[in-house]
């Protein structure tokens, strides 16, 4: 009897400590994070909870199974299965801890500076996000060799392993010269403020949002929904547009192609009431000049400003649409045009050999060559 009571409690116990203790826990941080709206660490901190417990259940039965006296043949088996367990959930503990402690950070800063100096809160959000990934990334491996260290086989072979450490960072370095790299591009990019999660890039021609940052690759989120994932020493190697670089304030460019004949100064006074009636306009500036001329039309071209990428692309849309289309309503010999019409030409007009007819006009088959009519070549 004795036999079967004595794992039932050691077992039993444990369970049920791990339980009880898990759930005062949990009540306690929810009771906090009530309490204290101001911050959001205590219901963070309440995410480990799974770990929290596994810790407490693995610290609990690793400490009383030598009193079960249960599959004594296989006591050192299950006591090195409770220490792996043991370190594995310590730390998946540690790291949402610290992730606790880090977004509660983030958030405070943030909620700070969200309106002032919102692209120092896009970069401060890269670095915390990298700093994340490399602390996750410096548990794990202790993890791991804590791990390693609990087999006797792996703590005699470690003097060997120390001493061939040099040669195998070596051949690691030089195996993994490419990933390396990226690891160096992701801090520079970082911590050297060249582009940041939420930032407007243009990047082979891809308009899009840095939506990832990551210590090897960069993920792009595309206007259509697509995601382009880049290595992050491009980012270091090659140039690249970022609209939101400094002030995320954008002026954005609209060219038409009208006749000659094309009211401009009433374009003028359309393109002010289209703005006031756009809601992406931030009412900063707005212009319209003629900046080019063809034998056929003339090039029009529109300066619209607004608060960052997105509404500037909105913005340019409404204008080139909502003009296009007041044009071909009040003014449509405004539109481009192609003149079909002959020639008129003085009577007396025999420039290639024929003399035009009585009013002037002139065949379109005669007016085909300008120079040498023999040779039937143009003249040049």
């Amino acid at each position: 009897m004795e036999n079967l009571l004595r794992p039932l409690i050691v077992v039993g116990g444990s369970v049920v400590l791990t339980l009880v203790i898990g759930w005062a826990t949990d009540f306690l941080l929810r009771k906090a994070d009530e309490r204290h709206h101001e911050t959001p660490l205590w219901g963070l901190l309440r995410r480990g909870r799974i770990p929290y417990m596994l810790v407490l259940f693995a610290a609990l039965l690793r400490g009383s199974y030598d009193e079960a006296q249960l599959l004594q043949d296989h006591r050192d088996g299950i006591g090195r299965t409770l220490t792996l367990l043991l370190i594995g959930s310590a730390a998946w503990l540690l790291i949402r801890i610290a992730a606790a402690i880090v977004e509660t950070s983030y958030s405070r800063y943030a909620h700070a500076r969200a309106q002032r100096d919102p692209a120092r809160v896009r970069r401060v959000r890269t670095q915390v996000t990298l700093i994340m990934r490399v602390v996750s990334a410096i548990i794990g491996v202790v993890a791991v060799a804590s791990m390693l260290l609990t087999f006797p086989a792996f703590r005699a072979a470690g003097a060997s392993l120390l001493a061939s450490a040099g040669i195998l960072g070596i051949v690691a370095g030089v195996a993994a010269q490419s990933t390396l790299s990226n690891m160096f591009a992701g801090f520079q990019i970082a911590f050297g403020d060249m582009v940041r999660i939420g930032d407007t890039v243009v990047v082979d021609g891809e308009w899009g949002t840095v939506e990832e940052i990551t210590l090897t690759f960069l993920t792009v989120h595309t206007w259509d929904e697509r995601r382009i994932t880049m290595p992050v020493s491009y980012f270091t190697s090659k140039p690249f547009e970022n609209w939101s670089r400094g002030t995320p304030q954008m002026t954005g460019i609209v060219f038409w192609h009208v006749d000659h004949s094309a009211p401009v100064e009433a374009m003028r006074d359309k393109l002010r009431d289209i703005l006031r009636e756009c809601p992406a306009w931030d009412g900063r500036a707005y212009n319209l000049s003629v900046t080019d001329t063809t034998p056929s039309t003339m090039q029009v071209r529109a300066l619209v400003t607004a608060k960052d990428a997105d509404d500037i692309w909105t913005v340019r849309v409404a204008v080139r649409e909502e003009m296009i289309g007041w044009l071909a309503e009040e003014h449509p010999y405004a539109l481009p045009r192609v003149n079909t019409a002959d020639a008129i030409l003085p009577p007396s007009y025999n420039g290639n050999g024929h003399r035009s007819s009585p009013d002037g006009v002139v065949p379109a088959q005669q007016r085909r060559y300008h120079g040498d009519h023999n040779s039937g070549r143009p003249e040049r």
